[in-house]
Formats: structure tokens, C-alpha cells, sequence
């Protein structure tokens, strides 16, 4: 029984060389030498009789043999650690069932603004899921392997991984309502006669053409490279801003800030939802995810900009 099955260290070699893309980083978590993950492999391939990596430059690539083997190997040590965990907790067939711990790495400006506001409905509708938020602020994706569900602005493309778009959103201007009463009458058109707060990843420019208003972008005020203390700013009473729709509809619901005209346009970037295919806690995943549907399909919709057009 079990008679191709390799030294178990050999397989948790492959999965984290897999996972880092790195001989010398998965030594480093497994606390071996260099030499001891390369033999590892070698034996790897001899008893399989494929390659399992290709060197791209200072990088260790999967190839696809390697890189499902891996996945498969992730799978069963998951179980494994969870079957440990149960036997520990002295878990039976007939006891209540554990607890599943979800890991999330969720972008900072949706964490703050939507996520976090909603977490104690999905704690009460899901109470056999702990979720563990880790806030996370690149552009660029971390690497997928190192949480159950990732919330970036960028797709994984890694083959094993499922990719669905949040939603379609849009951007809209928005101001706080002390700011803009200090222009009197205040229409779309006084818009430049106020702080115009700018993003780093999003020029005003568009917003402007789409208004019908000239488009000069603003050259001076503070520049946020985080859309979350962009909105903190505008809250302050600190400019105006361009947000996207979902991550401001609480606050102008509350009336915090207000719609300046009806302009819409579409953002520079998504919110991508990844995961790994057949996840060990798959179900926990697709609760996860329905749950976030839900919460965006019952999000306060917008009411008609108080502020004229003209």
C-alpha cells in the first residue's frame, strides 16, 4: 500500500519550491540547505521520469507535471494538517464540527470602506467560518499561493486558480457638504474653485472631460497613493475626490459626503476574486464569495447628485 509514494519530505520540498518559484526560499521555510531541495527534486524526477522545473533566469519554474503534482500535494497536506487538528482536539464524526479558518488578502481601500463595515452579518450568517483579513496595498498581486482568497486589482493568471470579477463599478466626485457650502450655489461647474484631491492612480482628467468641463488636472495638494485615505481626506473636508461608486455609497447614504452631478466613468482598475481550484475548503470559499454577491447586490443604490449639473 501506498508503494509510490516518495519520503514525505520530498513532497513538501516540491510544493514550496513550487510555491516560491525558488530552491533557496523553500530551504529557507523548511530549514534545509540549498543542496538537500535539489535532491530532493532530482529524486523526484528519476522516480517520475519528467522534469519537474525549468530554470528561467535566477527562477525555478513548474512546469505543468510539477506544478499539479504540487497542487495535488498542497491538497493532501492540508487535509492532513486539518485531520491532525481534529485528532488533537479530540474531534469525532458526531462532535461539532470545527471551526474553518478562511485566510483573505483583501485590498486596503475595499477592506476599510466595505469589507470590514460588514463582517459581523457574515460572522452571524456564517458562524462555523473564521475569516483572517490581511490587508494588502501593491497594485501588483502577492504571491496566490499565500492565502485562501485574494481581493486584487490584479487576475491570477497561474493555471490552478479561478479568477472572477468583483463587479462592474464606476467613479464618481464626491465632497463633503460643509466644503462644498462655502462655494454658494454651488454647481458641477464650480467644481475647480474647490481643493480637487488627487490620486495617485487616477487623473481627474476624465471626470472632467466627461462633465463638459475643461480638463485641467490639478498641480498642487497632496497626492495618496491608497484610494481608502484619499476618501479619509475628503471626509475631513479636505477637497474633493473621485471614488469608486461602491466604496462611497455608505457615506453618502449618511450624507458624510455628497454626489457632485451624475457624471459617471469607468475605473482605471478591477477588484479580482482568487482562489485556488479544488481547495481543501472550497466550501468555505463559495460561501465567502456568495456572501460578498449578496452584500453588493443589497448595497445602498445611489440617489440622484443633489448638486445641479449647472
Amino acid at each position: 500500500m501506498f508503494q509510490h509514494l516518495p519520503p514525505l519530505q520530498s513532497l513538501r520540498a516540491l510544493e514550496a519550491a513550487v510555491r516560491h518559484r525558488s530552491f533557496t526560499r523553500a530551504a529557507e521555510e523548511l530549514n534545509l540547505t540549498h543542496s538537500a531541495v535539489s535532491h530532493h527534486m532530482r529524486s523526484l524526477e528519476q522516480q517520475l521520469g519528467t522534469a519537474l522545473f525549468r530554470r528561467v533566469g535566477a527562477r525555478m519554474i513548474p512546469t505543468s507535471v510539477g506544478a499539479r503534482l504540487a497542487e495535488r500535494v498542497r491538497i493532501g497536506m492540508t487535509e492532513l494538517d486539518e485531520a491532525m487538528t481534529e485528532a488533537k482536539a479530540g474531534i469525532t464524526p458526531d462532535a461539532t464540527p470545527a471551526i474553518v479558518r478562511l485566510e483573505i488578502s483583501v485590498m486596503t481601500d475595499l477592506a476599510v470602506q466595505w469589507l470590514i463595515p460588514r463582517l459581523d452579518r457574515f460572522s452571524k450568517l456564517h458562524p462555523g467560518i473564521d475569516l483572517v483579513v490581511r490587508i494588502h496595498a501593491d497594485i501588483s498581486a502577492p504571491d496566490p499561493y499565500s492565502v485562501d482568497v485574494g481581493i486584487w486589482h490584479q487576475r491570477v493568471e497561474t493555471p490552478g486558480f479561478v479568477t472572477r470579477k468583483l463587479l462592474d463599478d464606476f467613479v464618481i466626485a464626491v465632497g463633503s457638504p460643509d466644503l462644498i457650502a462655502t462655494v454658494p450655489g454651488f454647481t458641477l461647474a464650480d467644481t475647480p474653485k474647490l481643493p480637487m484631491l488627487r490620486f495617485a492612480y487616477r487623473s481627474w482628467r476624465d471626470w472632467q472631460v466627461a462633465a463638459g468641463l475643461p480638463p485641467h488636472e490639478p498641480t498642487r495638494g497632496p497626492i495618496f497613493d491608497d484610494s481608502g485615505l484619499l476618501l479619509r481626506a475628503a471626509l475631513a473636508g479636505h477637497g474633493v475626490a473621485t471614488a469608486r461608486s461602491l466604496l462611497v455609497r455608505d457615506t453618502l447614504a449618511s450624507g458624510e459626503l455628497v454626489q457632485i452631478g451624475d457624471v459617471r466613468i469607468p475605473p482605471s482598475l478591477e477588484y479580482h476574486v482568487n482562489w485556488r481550484e479544488n481547495h481543501p475548503r472550497e466550501r468555505a470559499i463559495h460561501a465567502f464569495w456568495d456572501w460578498m454577491q449578496d452584500e453588493i447586490a443589497a448595497t445602498v443604490p445611489l440617489q440622484p447628485s443633489p448638486i445641479k449639473s449647472r
